[in-house]
């Protein structure tokens, strides 16, 4: 009998990107390769890469060369690029990186294994020539669910599963259901609600190679969920580019809300939190059920990316100040202690004084939980990379200094505000020097800081622990579990 390949999935960029590798790991499990978590113990290292900013594209090349090097000196025969760059890039990225022995698009997930396959025998699979993924779709979103031949990662597809599926794939629940594969023991999973974004915001090139929006249907999102539950998975993350558009392709766009107690109906799931949401899209049916379903956490991921209107204008966004102020005092109303968080673009092309001030006008009163901050920069195949007025890349950079200092002290300031509230807290991981940790509702995994437990015993990752916030620690909290009834 023939050694088992080898093959490990290296993972960089959002939640979206880790839903696409587990999709990886499923296909090429189902073909019968070994997955192994460290590249070093692969024939074949699979970089899943980012492409959305330069700082993440950075990294994604440092990945692919770190893999690269493992081919010295240890068990590793070939380095593979796929994800957001190799999507983006194809030949371009081939070309100017040599140490990649293959750089695959989305088409080539399919048939991932065929394509490691012809790599480690010596083979070469032509990397594709990049094109705009939003004009392969109708420009009519209800006639894009027909539109079966364009590949969608995170969404399966339409062929038939095996009979006999190896131990820890996940079966198909429809016909689009996707055949998937977790990579780690983590109590929380995401799960992926669509692809691709219909809008176009000027400093955004997403759309071009991710394409235009497309749910996937109910019965299969509840489905991987069911699944997903039976795997130990405690609270599920729906993701996509912009969840408040889910269902607009189904023809209802407020399948969201319908579609929100379902999920959290599901036998095993103590949470379902759903991110990436649009403030112009922000629908009040939908505020209600995010702050009052049972098991759904009150949680707004909200895209704000500015405040002063005529920099959102610029965006090809809506909005300002007083109306982000008027929507986080309506979710407020609604469940006072929500958790919101929100990304934010200093520097924009046409930024004033004015509206810099403005923005941190914005910030000052808004009591978010958690704040990204990041400075503009060009972005090839966008609309600002036009722009005639352009900041100074040391303006950028002060402004970006000055915003990100005060978005530390208001998270700080709202961390502290929590203290006294009772959480109820996911046990992530449980360790002899750092005690018990994990996330209340309020908080998102990797981007919201955390919650330590004061006392550990008897604790397991993915046990719900309600606990006192006691302490504040800069955006975490310390909290003293309530009780021996406290977990379940």
């Amino acid at each position: 009998m023939p050694e088992r390949r080898t093959v490990a999935l290296v993972t960089l960029g959002c939640a979206r990107n880790e839903v696409d590798s587990e999709e990886l790991a499923g296909r090429l499990a189902a073909d019968g390769w070994e997955l192994v978590e460290e590249a070093a113990a692969a024939d074949v290292a699979v970089v899943n890469t980012c492409g959305f900013v330069e700082a993440a594209k950075k990294d994604s090349v440092d990945a692919l060369l770190e893999a690269n090097d493992l081919k010295d000196h240890g068990r590793t025969q070939a380095v593979v690029a796929v994800g957001c760059m190799a999507e983006r890039y194809g030949k371009e990225l081939a070309e100017a990186l040599p140490e990649a022995d293959g750089v695959l698009g989305f088409d080539d997930y399919a048939d991932i294994s065929d394509r490691l396959r012809t790599i480690l025998s010596g083979g070469v699979h032509a990397s594709h020539t990049p094109r705009d993924r939003r004009r392969l779709l109708p420009l009519s979103p209800v006639e894009r669910q027909q539109a079966t031949d364009v590949a969608l990662p995170g969404h399966g597809d339409t062929a038939p599963a095996p009979a006999d599926l190896p131990e820890g794939l996940a079966p198909r629940s429809g016909p689009r259901a996707p055949l998937r594969r977790r990579l780690g023991s983590s109590p929380v999973a995401s799960v992926k609600l669509a692809s691709g974004c219909d809008r176009r915001c000027t400093f955004c090139a997403i759309p071009s190679f991710r394409g235009s929006f497309i749910s996937r249907r109910p019965a299969d999102v509840l489905g991987e969920t069911r699944w997903l539950a039976e795997q130990g998975v405690k609270e599920v993350m729906l993701v996509s580019e912009n969840n408040t558009s889910y269902g607009k392709d189904l023809g209802d766009i407020r399948l969201l809300e319908t579609l929100l107690p379902e999920l959290a109906a599901v036998d095993g799931i103590e949470r379902v939190r759903v991110s990436y949401l649009q403030p112009a899209e922000m629908r009040p049916g939908l505020i209600e059920v995010l702050t009052s379903t049972e098991k759904v956490a009150p949680y707004f991921d909200l895209s704000f990316q500015h405040s002063a209107p005529g920099v959102l204008r610029a965006m090809r966004r809506f909005g300002d100040t007083e109306r982000f102020w008027e929507l986080l005092e309506t979710i407020r109303s609604k469940a006072p202690e929500a958790g919101v968080r929100s990304n934010f673009i200093v520097g924009f092309p046409g930024e004033s004084e004015e509206d810099f001030a403005e923005l941190e006008r914005f910030l000052g009163a808004a009591r978010l939980d958690a704040i990204g901050v990041f400075g503009y920069s060009d972005e090839e195949g966008t609309e600002a990379v036009s722009y005639e007025d352009k900041l100074g890349s040391d303006v950028i950079a002060e402004r970006l200094a000055h915003l990100s200092r005060v978005a530390e002290e208001l998270t700080a300031q709202r961390a502290e505000e929590r203290l006294g509230q009772t959480l109820h807290v996911l046990v992530e991981s449980v360790d002899e020097e750092e005690g018990a940790l994990g996330r209340a509702a309020h908080q998102a995994p990797e981007t919201d800081g955390q919650i330590l437990l004061t006392d550990s015993a008897g604790l397991v990752p993915g046990r719900m622990v309600t606990a006192k916030a006691v302490a504040a620690e800069g955006v975490d909290l310390v909290a003293e579990p309530l009780g021996e009834g406290a977990g379940r």
